[in-house]
């Protein structure tokens, strides 16, 4: 058997509105919930599972994403008026960074509303 991820938690106070913040962030939807837990499901259909907790350190998550895809998440963060970087640090304010271990890659981090640490990018090309 092929080792996969198949869900992680994601602590929030408002599992509902943070599950849909980032949905629509990445253009998808929210799941029916699942137990006490608002699932999103991502095309390798692992799930973050979101759960109400009013205490917890922010986590970083990041998100592959096609060249198109994106665009259109970048887009729909810009129409927000949301800040994004090119850095983990947040220092980097209104950028993209471009990989250097794979060209063309493009990413950026944003926070969600519980503060966790967003990112999207695109692969790339693996250099040799």
């Amino acid at each position: 058997m092929t080792v996969e991820l198949n869900h992680t938690i994601v602590p929030a106070r408002d599992p509902q509105a943070s599950a849909q913040f980032l949905a629509e962030i990445l253009g998808l939807s929210v799941d029916p919930p699942v137990a006490h837990f608002t699932p999103v499901t991502l095309a390798n259909n692992v799930t973050l599972d979101y759960d109400q907790l009013d205490e917890f350190e922010p986590h970083h998550y990041a998100f592959m994403l096609s060249e198109q895809e994106f665009d259109a998440a970048l887009a729909r963060i810009q129409h927000r008026g949301m800040a994004h970087y090119a850095d983990p640090a947040c220092r980097e304010i209104g950028q993209i960074y471009h990989g250097k271990l794979a060209e063309g890659r493009r990413g950026t981090y944003f926070h969600d509303p519980d503060g966790h640490l967003m990112e999207i990018l695109t692969p790339g090309t693996t250099r040799s």
